[in-house]
């Protein structure tokens, strides 16, 4: 055969190989799954852009190496369970929940898709870890230790009003945090002296007549014990203090921001960075069992010092002096 046959013949071969080759290579690109995350959610809170950031900064970028499965419960607490078995039945690769309710709904949906839960109340006493330092079984998360976080709430509200004699504490016996964390407020309280008035709320719709009752109980505080609930009904807060002339704090450095007194609460941003380091790690093939819950170490304390005002009320300087935010 000449040599010129011989060098067309190669070359046709190697093409062919390039035929073969050059799909294989795209069906391998193409079949190079995009990590899907479930998020399931008492409400669609602004909140969700801090994890946006969070899986930003280990570099995930929605629509290009990662997708969400949203499932939001609407403030709709009951549909938690449904919702978390509609994630478990999309196979998605991570599930990341906010509140217990949610956390709860997901654990029992799932032994085996990982799960990581944002802000948890107190994941111990809520059965959903072994330990905090190795979880075990399929969960981890960062949490906000309530317990301790309620207590300091009482002191907080007590240092601002130093006459404060009757607190209402609005809790809710559907959390699986809220018991001992009603306990810790209890201690806290007998230790200033204070007369604890503790109420339970359920869901929203039961606000009003739990507002009626601190009237006419003639409580001079409130404290809300961190919750959904109260997230959802954020504003209804703020004004009924507000109009009924009482000194407030909560969970949510957001409230001060439309009324209430004062917020206290760990830094957002540094929960759903350490919530998405989590997630980073889970898709990098570590197992949830093995990372340790992470536990706040930055606080944020936001005084609403136009409340104060109105309220006839002159603040500490020490207390104003360790303020993150003042809004006057």
């Amino acid at each position: 055969m000449a040599p010129a046959q011989i060098k067309r013949r190669a070359f046709i071969s190697l093409l062919g190989g390039a035929a073969v080759t050059w799909p294989r290579a795209a069906r391998a690109q193409q079949s190079k799954k995009i990590p899907r995350i479930g998020v399931l959610w008492p409400n669609p809170p602004a909140t969700f852009e801090a994890m946006r950031q969070g899986l930003k900064d280990f570099g995930y970028v929605e629509g290009q190496n990662v997708a969400f499965e949203f499932r939001w419960a609407e403030g709709k607490l009951d549909q938690l369970p449904e919702l978390a078995a509609d994630l478990v039945r999309l196979q998605v690769d991570v599930i990341v929940t906010l509140a217990p309710q949610a956390t709860l709904a997901a654990k029992h949906a799932t032994q085996t898709i990982p799960i990581v839960f944002v802000a948890m109340g107190d994941p111990l006493a809520s059965g959903v870890v072994a330990s905090l330092a190795r979880p075990g079984a399929n969960l981890t998360g960062t949490t906000r230790m309530i317990s301790e976080m309620s207590a300091k709430h009482v002191e907080l509200i007590k240092e601002a009003v130093p006459s404060l004699a009757k607190l209402a504490v609005l809790w809710n016996p559907t959390n699986s945090s809220h018991a001992p964390a009603l306990q810790a407020v209890h201690a806290a309280g007998r230790a200033l002296s204070l007369q604890m008035q503790p109420l339970e709320v359920r869901a929203a719709a039961e606000l009003d007549g739990t507002f009626d009752v601190i009237v006419r109980e003639r409580a001079d505080g409130v404290l809300f014990v961190a919750d959904p609930v109260f997230f959802i009904a954020l504003k209804r807060m703020a004004d009924f203090v507000t109009s009924s002339r009482l000194p407030a704090i909560a969970n949510f450095t957001e409230f001060p921001k439309l009324g209430g007194l004062i917020g206290y609460a760990p830094s957002i941003p540094d929960e759903f960075r350490h919530a998405a380091s989590h997630i980073d790690k889970i898709l990098k093939g570590a197992r949830p069992a093995d990372l340790p819950v992470e536990q706040p170490t930055r606080f944020q304390l936001v005084i609403n010092l136009k409340a104060a005002k109105a309220l006839g009320l002159e603040l500490p300087p020490m207390l104003l002096a360790r303020a993150d935010e003042v809004i006057e």
